[in-house]
């Protein structure tokens, strides 16, 4: 068999053979992880250490066998059609799951896969065209934002948007420049996703990939079963409307759910509400909602922004707007501030630190 696959880093360009042999010198740690996950990929190594992200319970470092991501880089690409020859970009981080599988793909694939550090703008250190790229919302956002890259963007045949969802205003700006992108729904456990939601107006309906079964349990939390995951159940801590036995309707975390004086509130349902109102007061800011422990209620709603000091003139309107738009349940009865949100390595917003240190 005639193997074609290359992984390109900056100007170096290494056959899948070079980097199974070792014919590979990179001194930047990052290029060199990349390669060695890729020479123990090659040489058949059969299972390998993922850090989780915490959906399915606390943090933790997880034994993920090597079938689990073939079967995950097989059914992605059944999906989207893509096989040898496919060009790809990882610039995602490799130390996390998401990353190890962009170059599990291409060389499951006997693709070509350019390799980048996961800066806020990838597109920026490439002007290649690509058939699948995977990126956080974040960098979507950056690479729209650049008058540069976003004629690149534009050019990926197929987007993948993981590690946190996508904001109302992002998934407006993502119609408007006609991009073929979806969201995808999964976690370390499942070896990236097992679920794709065509990014569209209205509800993202997420699909199951095949092989995949899915479920709820009583109060309503996604359960998983699927080859990628070993086939085991998996019990989320995600709330899903069920539509039918493949597809869902994402609600949000169970765990983020703020319970006010017997009113159940999902932050995650709330907040694309609010963007357009924080964005026309505070600009671009990022914000959550969160619960702080109330001895009337029990708990309260609050509204966290990253912003360096305090406006009472724009917090008046932003209140004001917000009782204009929302009922009372829904309105938050504190506004907090906080320098710079606590992230997680995956770039989601660590809600209960930076909770703690907002003011």
């Amino acid at each position: 068999m005639i193997i074609m696959g290359k992984i390109i880093i900056e100007k170096s360009i290494y056959s899948f053979e070079d980097i199974r042999l070792g014919n590979w010198s990179e001194s930047d740690p990052y290029f060199h992880q990349a390669l060695s996950f890729c020479q123990s990929w090659l040489c058949g190594k059969e299972e390998f250490e993922m850090s989780t992200s915490g959906s399915t319970g606390e943090p933790k470092n997880i034994q993920v066998k090597r079938k689990q991501m073939e079967v995950s880089a097989a059914g992605t690409g059944d999906f989207f059609g893509l096989d040898k020859g496919s060009k790809l970009l990882c610039c995602l981080n490799i130390w996390m799951v998401a990353g190890k599988m962009m170059l599990v793909r291409a060389l499951e694939w006997d693709a070509e896969v350019t390799v980048v550090k996961p800066i806020e703008n990838p597109l920026l250190e490439t002007d290649d065209n690509f058939d699948f790229v995977a990126m956080v919302p974040m960098q979507v956002a950056a690479c729209l934002d650049h008058p540069i890259t976003r004629p690149r963007i534009r050019q990926i045949k197929n987007l993948i948007i993981g590690g946190a969802p996508s904001s109302s205003l992002l998934i407006e700006k993502i119609l408007e420049q006609g991009i073929s992108a979806f969201q995808t729904y999964g976690m370390t456990e499942t070896v990236s996703h097992i679920a794709l939601a065509k990014i569209s107006a209205g509800d993202l309906i997420y699909k199951v990939l095949p092989g995949v079964k899915i479920g709820t349990d009583k109060e309503k939390r996604l359960w998983i079963k699927a080859p990628m995951a070993g086939e085991k159940k998996l019990q989320t801590n995600d709330l899903v409307e069920l539509l039918d036995e493949d597809s869902f309707k994402w609600q949000g975390r169970a765990d983020f759910t703020i319970n006010s004086g017997g009113i159940k509130l999902q932050p995650e349902l709330m907040e694309p509400k609010i963007i357009p109102i924080i964005q026309s007061l505070f600009g671009h800011q990022e914000f959550f909602l969160f619960g702080k422990p109330d001895e009337r209620l029990g708990q309260k709603l609050v509204l966290v922004i990253q912003q360096k000091e305090k406006d009472v003139k724009k917090e008046q309107d932003l209140l004001l707007a917000l009782k204009e738009n929302f009922n009372r349940y829904h309105l938050p009865k504190e506004i907090l501030y906080v320098d710079e949100l606590v992230k997680t390595a995956s770039g989601k917003i660590n809600r209960p630190e930076s909770y703690k240190i907002a003011k």
